[in-house]
């Protein structure tokens, strides 16, 4: 086989497959003293984990929960009415918090899953690119979903 031939030779796509997603972004994160921000991701993280749909995900083994710094990305695969449920989850618990100020963005888009250096669950692909910018359409105390999200949950419930 000559260079040519190697450089036309089909390499098999990665296996995809459409997760739904939610990520959180603590607001104006990077102003806080580093206790600070320490103390207040270890309240997010409690929040967000006794919300029943985080729960139920986590039970089920259709989670996948990736740290983002200053906060989260929750990747749930069976509907894509759990992501929005376990946002208003949250942010019905987040506003006896008030010093707890969060954006965030609900996406359904193809992923790929793989680990990261630390041999942690990850996940990469355009599902991820496409949910981080609809989260960053967002201001403090903001819920933004996808169109994307926003059809196929409307087309889950007219076929159930």
């Amino acid at each position: 086989m000559d260079a040519q031939d190697a450089s036309a030779e089909v390499k098999p796509d990665l296996p995809l497959e459409i997760a739904h997603l939610l990520l959180i972004d603590v607001v104006g994160y990077s102003k806080l003293l580093v206790n600070e921000q320490i103390e207040l991701l270890q309240e997010l993280n409690r929040i967000v984990r006794s919300s029943e749909s985080f729960r139920r995900a986590e039970a089920s083994g259709e989670l996948i929960r990736v740290p983002t710094g200053d906060g989260m990305a929750l990747l749930f695969f069976r509907s894509p009415e759990e992501p929005a449920r376990c946002a208003l989850e949250s942010s019905r618990e987040l506003k006896n918090y008030p010093h707890i100020q969060v954006r965030m963005g609900i996406h359904s888009g193809p992923v790929h899953k793989t680990t990261d250096v630390n041999d942690q669950s990850n996940v990469v692909g355009s599902g991820v690119n496409v949910a981080q910018r609809v989260m960053n359409c967002g201001d403090a105390g903001h819920i933004i979903v996808s169109n994307t999200c926003r059809i196929l949950g409307s087309a889950r419930r007219n076929t159930v």
